[in-house]
């Protein structure tokens, strides 16, 4: 097995862990009378972030492994660890809003409001190129963004309806 299949592998295991971990938020989160906001947009999601890993498989798997491109790409992991411990059960896939509770001010939120967002595009971008497929990178950075404006304008908008508090935790 070579070492961009053992990559592979274990983003494949991260992200159908985190899809576990949504899925129990989400269902936590509504069932506290939270709501979803723009579930419309929401297969997009979906099939670009499958196409990139089916595409990543497909390529990918037999590849070089760009060393530096790796590095950065596993930094990357560790502002994904960083948002996830900031937003705690309030961590999903999906745009859900719980009426009355504040908006998350604390670790990455407090200098920008969309670092998930942030992090993806550098997923997306960084691991293709970690295995040497610099038009693949491009083109799924580009859908990637496509939908992202889509997202952000709509978590954007979700989050401004009401007058929500901030709270910072340590």
């Amino acid at each position: 097995m070579s070492l961009a299949s053992v990559i592979l592998a274990l983003v494949t295991l991260q992200r159908l862990g985190e899809l576990v971990l949504s899925r129990r938020n989400t269902e936590r989160l509504l069932a506290r009378g939270a709501i979803e906001v723009g579930a419309g947009h929401y297969p997009l999601i979906v099939l670009v972030h499958a196409g990139w890993l089916i595409a990543l498989w497909m390529w990918g798997r037999n590849q070089d492994v760009n060393l530096a491109m790796l590095a950065a790409f596993l930094l990357l992991q560790g502002l994904r660890l960083w948002i996830l411990a900031a937003l705690g059960p309030r961590w999903t896939t999906r745009i859900i809003v719980l009426p009355g509770a504040p908006l998350v001010a604390s670790g990455p939120y407090r200098y920008f409001p969309h670092p998930n967002y942030a992090v993806v595009v550098g997923e997306i971008a960084l691991l293709p190129l970690a295995l040497h497929l610099p038009v693949l990178a491009l083109i799924l950075t580009l859908l990637n963004l496509a939908v992202l404006a889509i997202r952000i304008r709509a978590e954007s908008h979700a989050l401004s309806v009401a007058d929500w508090p901030r709270v910072s935790t340590p």
